[in-house]
């Protein structure tokens, strides 16, 4: 997997792994891996928000944008948006370095 700074991250395309189903739960979502078979619950609706817009947007930040996260807040989604790269819910986009 590609390591990238979160400044890095912001200007990148990242998608849900292919093997990812998202569950909507009251909470977030549940994110169940089915490949590693990792279960990792987005405690936040509007980080499951930033994940669901990252299939239509050309950048981390368009997601963070569209999804309605405040500037200052951006650090603190990318450093979550980092750990889901970590355990491969989310991946870069094809055509990019992986």
């Amino acid at each position: 997997m590609k390591t990238t700074s979160t400044d890095t991250m912001r200007d990148e395309e990242w998608r849900l792994s292919p093997a990812v189903a998202l569950r909507p739960e009251p909470f977030g979502a549940m994110a169940y891996h089915f490949g590693n078979r990792k279960l990792t619950f987005l405690k936040r609706p509007e980080l499951v928000r930033v994940v669901q817009y990252l299939q239509d947007s050309e950048t981390v930040r368009q997601a963070l944008s569209q999804a309605g996260v405040p500037e200052s807040q951006w650090p603190a989604y990318i450093g979550a948006l980092r750990s889901l790269a970590a355990t491969d819910m989310i991946r870069p986009s094809e055509g990019q370095d992986q």
